[in-house]
């Protein structure tokens, strides 16, 4: 007869584990020594070298795009699964959210037998409850050396974007950081070539960040709204982050991968970001009834006004009606160029081959009157 030790580290885990399925309402399920591979399994899985769960990217790609030949789907698959030696983890990385968030484009055979293209969601940006959710608890990962098993993988249409490292409360939260997450990206990389956030916790405190980031750049999710004072914990972090409209949101419109310093960065969002962005955006929505009065975003030196104004102009154009040209004018030399070069590190413009930059009051009017989507200018 076995025993089974719950050790605080598991306490916590399955605490975590059932605010997911009873709070945030996503599915369940405890994977250790209790998976079965195979088609008909668990999780649908053939191997434990699998970390994507292919029942349900299947079903999500069929629901989502209706009516296609089974080839269509497959050359989908193939384009999410495949990945270059050549390439590091971060790229790869940018590689997979880039097909996320634009499609995948496959060719098909249509009744005509004539060849058409077509992209294909991967993921309902608009209708949440079309996507499936779910976490999975101690799931056994295996990678070319080593095998390994995350705490909680949050997995959306079975793509692993959610990375849940968890210590007992006792615990520092660095230790998550460089003892495992650590581990992890080492052993089990494959893990990473899909992860959108990592989340490091002891049950009580709780700090949330890209899997490239220092953990110095790990950030804690402190309030829910904008007017509420705030308390720094993991329920307000996964309220924050985790509800699925919150967590979508942030998926589609809070990632960024910034190259402007000649090393990419993945940049996630901070909290103070992803609630005035959004509050700046439901100002656009009532533009008229407030008379165009949008408001102030206000910003202390160093929180990330440059990344917050890409986060909020890219969502304006990416989610609400309209053809809109934003003009971002600043009074100094030294920060229109930083303001540019954000805006062109994460590949939204490049005045060398689409002039966006005016170099004179009479330049401005020009580039106004082309119906741009990003016009930079100095206010005098």
């Amino acid at each position: 007869m076995s025993t089974i030790v719950y050790t605080e580290d598991r306490l916590v885990q399955a605490t975590t584990a059932d605010y997911f399925d009873k709070i945030l309402n996503w599915e369940s399920v405890y994977a250790y020594n209790d998976e079965v591979l195979g088609a008909s399994g668990t999780l649908g899985r053939e191997s434990e070298k699998e970390v994507i769960l292919f029942r349900y990217l299947k079903e999500a790609l069929i629901k989502l795009n209706p009516g296609l030949p089974p080839d269509a789907y497959d050359n989908a698959i193939r384009q999410i699964t495949e990945s270059s030696i050549s390439k590091s983890l971060l790229q790869i990385n940018k590689d997979k959210y880039d097909l996320f968030k634009k499609g995948i484009l496959v060719q098909h055979k249509n009744g005509k037998g004539e060849i058409e293209k077509k992209r294909l969601r991967v993921f309902d940006y608009d209708k949440i409850e079309e996507n499936h959710f779910l976490v999975v608890r101690e799931l056994w990962i295996q990678g070319s050396l080593y095998r390994r098993r995350p705490d909680i993988i949050g997995f959306v249409n079975g793509i692993p974007l959610i990375f849940i490292e968890l210590k007992n409360i006792h615990k520092d939260l660095s230790r998550a950081y460089y003892e495992n997450l650590s581990d992890y990206k080492d052993t089990i990389p494959e893990l990473f070539y899909y992860n959108a956030i990592v989340v490091l916790s002891n049950g009580n405190k709780a700090k949330v960040g890209s899997f490239s980031a220092k953990y110095e750049f790990f950030h804690e999710w402190k309030r829910l709204a904008e007017d509420e004072v705030g308390v720094v914990d993991m329920e307000t972090l996964m309220k924050g982050m985790c509800t699925k409209n919150n967590f979508m949101d942030i998926f589609e419109n809070f990632i960024l991968y910034d190259d402007s310093t000649g090393k990419m960065a993945k940049i996630l969002a901070k909290n103070h970001q992803f609630l005035g962005v959004n509050n700046a955006i439901d100002a656009v929505i009532n533009r008229k009834a407030i008379n165009g009065k949008l408001g102030v975003f206000w910003h202390t030196q160093g929180s990330g006004k440059s990344y917050s104004m890409v986060c909020f102009s890219e969502k304006v154009r990416r989610k609400l009606p309209g053809n809109f040209t934003f003009l971002i004018l600043t009074d100094r030399d030294d920060l229109d160029t930083q303001i540019y070069k954000t805006y062109a590190g994460c590949g939204i413009v490049d005045n060398d081959k689409d002039k966006c930059r005016a170099s004179s009051g009479d330049n401005l009017e020009e580039i106004l009157k082309m119906d741009k989507p990003y016009v930079f200018s100095m206010i005098h």
